[in-house]
């Protein structure tokens, strides 16, 4: 397997690899986007492209993920100090507080970063969100992957990803998956750009707490109805229902895992439903009404 080499500045904190996307003003909208486990900033191409025109959209890979450092530690925390790294170099001073897009395990971080950077937050969008997932469950994935990392040539790749809830991703969106992120593995066959000790610890992480979504940051929750079992935890969802209930909103896609890919004008249209709402709500509101759950049918 490659070794990547990162940097680490003096003060500790790494940085990481950042795809920029969109128009680069402090006058326009800016958006955090961070991927899932496995992925890469550059994911969120399209979705900025082709439903954020006009939106400087900062999308980083992760610790251990893409052209990111590969050393650890790959803690949560970890992960939401180097994003909040980001934040300080990429989003001026005009444009803050920003909302963050956020898939899968990558939602987890930006709860994190939304704890201990709470002013530089003005809502969350986390599509799937993935954490307090059962320990049996993920102690299964994760010696998975330290047994079985890598696969032969780039077609057997594919038809794992196609396992793994890219079944109903479109196979040009797949095509650049495998051009962009698939690396030789130095024995005769390939690996995904992506450490695997951090992807069997990122499965550790998301066993642990969950976190809430802070007091007075607006929340739009997006659940995959096909995922099974479901990344996004009933538990979690009770949680916001009871002490976030004026700030938390709850949305069913009937997709696949994906959320990103398969729904994109969603996760776009709730970006800028924050925008619109004036984000940012007074903490003496968040026990004043309901969490509403609406299900809508995104199929492609």
């Amino acid at each position: 397997m490659p070794i990547m080499v990162g940097s680490m500045p003096s003060s500790g904190v790494r940085t990481l690899h950042t795809h920029l996307f969109g128009p680069a003003s402090p006058d326009v909208p800016h958006v955090l986007a961070v991927h899932g486990l496995t992925g890469h900033g550059g994911r969120w191409r399209r979705l900025a492209d082709d439903h954020l025109p006009g939106v400087r959209v900062i999308a980083p890979d992760l610790l251990g993920h893409g052209h990111s450092p590969w050393e650890p530690p790959w803690r949560t925390e970890d992960h939401a100090e180097a994003l909040g790294a980001v934040i300080d170099a990429h989003v001026p001073v005009a444009a803050r507080p920003l909302v963050v897009l956020a898939h899968s395990y990558g939602a987890a971080v930006s709860l994190a970063l939304a704890e201990t950077r709470p002013d530089d937050v003005a809502g969350l969008v986390l599509l799937d969100p993935a954490q307090g997932l059962d320990p049996a469950f993920t102690r299964t994935i994760a010696e998975s992957v330290v047994r079985d990392w890598g696969h032969a040539d780039a077609e057997a790749a594919a038809a794992a990803k196609r396992m793994e809830g890219w079944n109903e991703v479109p196979a040009d969106i797949l095509d650049e998956e495998i051009r962009t992120h698939l690396i030789p593995d130095g024995d005769g066959g390939v690996t995904w750009r992506v450490s695997a000790p951090a992807t069997a610890t990122a499965w550790s992480e998301m066993t642990g707490r969950l976190r809430l979504p802070p007091p007075g940051i607006p929340t739009r929750i997006v659940v995959a109805d096909r995922v099974d079992p479901p990344f996004v935890r009933p538990e979690f969802l009770a949680a916001c229902t009871e002490q976030r209930a004026g700030t938390v909103e709850i949305r069913h896609v009937d997709t696949e895992h994906m959320v990103p890919f398969l729904a994109p004008a969603l996760g776009a249209d709730l970006v800028s439903e924050l925008w619109t709402s004036g984000s940012r709500v007074p903490e003496t509101r968040v026990s004043e009404t309901r969490v509403s759950e609406t299900r809508v049918s995104w199929r492609r």
